[in-house]
Formats: structure tokens, sequence, C-alpha cells
């Protein structure tokens, strides 16, 4: 485990809720144990990760438009990360106590617009 508390990984889960939950049919469920953010129940735009396997992050791995993941992780290498099993499709993973709400409500919407259909995205315009 990191260094965070079980408080702290629940504290961040809330936010990441908070981003999430509040985008047009955008559902919580279960995936290999940990939290997911599904887009009409089907699509996964977010997984919240606390400790994956042991390596220690307290994150969240979401889909991002192409080319972001290869910029973020270039600029920015301790806030963001390439994640297993998804980061070959340019997903980003992103250390939450790195980012504050507005940031995370952004990452969320981006992550969002990559799967959602084009009927849900417009409900954001």
């Amino acid at each position: 485990m990191g260094d965070w508390t079980q408080a702290e990984a629940e504290r961040q889960l809330a936010r990441v809720r908070q981003a999430c939950l509040g985008l047009p049919e955008a559902t919580e469920g279960l995936s290999h144990g940990s939290p997911t953010f599904y887009i009409r129940g089907k699509k996964v735009f977010v997984y919240f990760w606390d400790d994956h396997h042991s390596d220690g992050r307290l994150c969240i791995w979401c889909a991002a438009p192409e080319g972001v993941q290869q910029e973020m992780i270039g600029t920015e290498p301790e806030r963001y990360f390439r994640p297993p099993y998804v980061g070959h499709r340019g997903w980003l993973g992103v250390q939450l106590p790195e980012v504050g709400d507005d940031e995370l409500a952004a990452i969320a919407v981006e992550a969002y617009r990559c799967v959602a259909p084009a009927t849900l995205i417009k409900q954001l315009d």
C-alpha cells in the first residue's frame, strides 16, 4: 500500500464519484473488485484504483483523447502514468492526490467524451 490511509482512499473515491456521476447517464459498478464508472452501464470511462496489484498508487485510469497520454506523461510524469492493461489504447493514469477538484472534473469530462455516444455528448455542450 502507498503512503496514504484508507480514509484518504475513501475521500479520493468520493471526489471521483462527484466528478463522474454528474455526467449524463453515468453509473458506478464494480469491475475487477474496484469502483468503475460507466456510460449507460456498458462503456467504461474511468476506473478507480487504490493500490492495484500493490503498486502503491491512489489513482484513476481514464479514457483519453489520442496523443494526450504521451503528452501528459512527458510533461508531468509525477502526476500521470501509462496504466497497465489499457495504456496501450491511450488511456491515462492519474495520481489523485496530485490533482485538484476542478482538474479532476475536467479529466472526467474528457474521458466521458472519448467514450460517450454523440447524443450524450450534446447534453454536455
